[in-house]
């Protein structure tokens, strides 16, 4: 617990980058639950939030290639690294985060705890974050796969060993592709990936669906007020079929269905060709008819409703970065949204262009300038 009584999060005390977008080094220890970066486009603010977000799964919150990270100057090394001091909340345990990649390999980055290496899907089981920015706003007006990525970034913030599961099944399924390919595979060899992608394939879609109905237990019982109440859902056939039987008898309808279609062109039933659907549950106007101010509403609502599931689940929040979170909403919404995150127990991580629009945090939050290649107190 905090000095007010609340669960901590996962707490960042310094920050480290190398070479990384526009910082040839930085060495930053943000001060304060709530750090603000205040600065015109163009100047880093996102790039700190990206950097943090790469301590996660995944590709950050911009989804870029690895070698894209590195910066781009003629006396640049062509790698890129990222280090955290992190204090876990519930035990006040301190550890060291880092990230990064080598120039002679530019798409496989390493994760490093405390010096050793660890693999990416182990990374969410020592920090979680979650963000919100501007680009998706375009989430429910665009493909899939992008909101399913949304889906399972909330996910592994509730329960870790998601990524691993995800990893799992998206290894066997590209391995029992290659071997399909290749023509003249032992069946048998053939029904032990399928035995492991039918189990997966189960697990992590159970794990999408208890995400989904914790949100919507907490969207209903109001948590994220005034904004919407929205209500979420998970189109996908394994889905259905885990709300009506048994995960053994879900797993053995993936393996019969796998088996049966060895030479489609794509994985039948595969967890990654799912969609994760958002409406207003007052009217049930779908997210992808809402306008853009609505559609952020909605997003802030998952986003506040996503802080206290995890925190009461996990005794710890995540840490939260939140890139113009302001943006398209009017002033009741820039207020609640204000008090909400002033409330919270998570480390906040919150950018704007212009210092109004910070004047919602209130004097808990540490406003720093940021400048291309530097910041500092504001």
């Amino acid at each position: 617990m905090n000095a007010n009584g609340r669960p901590a999060g996962a707490r960042i005390e310094r920050l480290r980058l190398a070479d990384f977008r526009s910082y040839t080094a930085l060495d930053w220890q943000p001060a304060g639950r709530i750090v603000a970066l205040e600065g015109p486009n163009g100047s880093g603010k996102t790039n700190l939030l990206e950097a943090i977000s790469l301590l996660a799964p995944g590709r950050g919150l911009r989804g870029a290639r690895f070698a894209e990270l590195a910066r781009r100057a003629p006396e640049a090394s062509g790698g890129w690294a990222v280090a955290a001091r992190i204090v876990r909340g519930e035990d006040g345990q301190e550890f060291d985060f880092g990230t990064g990649i080598e120039p002679s390999q530019p798409e496989r980055r390493r994760i490093l705890l405390d010096g050793e290496p660890i693999p990416a899907s182990a990374a969410a089981e020592h920090f979680a974050c979650v963000w919100l920015t501007p680009q998706m706003d375009r989430l429910f007006t665009e493909g899939a796969p992008a909101r399913r990525r949304f889906l399972d970034r909330l996910t592994i913030a509730l329960a870790p060993g998601h990524a691993r599961e995800v990893a799992a099944f998206e290894a066997a399924s590209a391995n029992r592709n290659r071997l399909i390919e290749q023509g003249g595979s032992d069946p048998v060899w053939l029904a032990t990936i399928e035995e492991s992608m039918a189990r997966h394939a189960a697990a992590l879609t159970a794990s999408r669906l208890d995400l989904i109905a914790r949100l919507n237990d907490a969207l209903a019982a109001g948590v994220a007020a005034p904004f919407p109440p929205a209500i979420l859902a998970l189109d996908c056939p394994i889905g259905a079929r885990l709300r009506e039987a048994p995960a053994l008898a879900v797993e053995d309808w993936l393996r019969e269905t796998y088996a049966v279609a060895r030479n489609a062109a794509q994985v039948p039933s595969s967890p990654q060709r799912a969609d994760f659907l958002l409406a207003d549950r007052t009217s049930g106007l779908p997210a992808s008819l809402a306008s853009t101010g609505q559609q952020r509403a909605m997003l802030v609502a998952i986003v506040l409703a996503h802080l206290a599931a995890v925190t009461q689940l996990r005794g710890a929040a995540p840490v939260l970065l939140l890139d113009e979170p302001f943006v398209h909403l009017d002033a009741a919404h820039r207020a609640a949204l204000g008090a909400a995150l002033t409330r919270s127990p998570a480390q906040i991580f919150c950018t704007a262009t212009e210092h109004e629009s910070l004047a919602t945090l209130g004097d808990d939050a540490m406003v720093w300038r940021v400048a291309p290649g530097l910041i500092e107190p504001a």
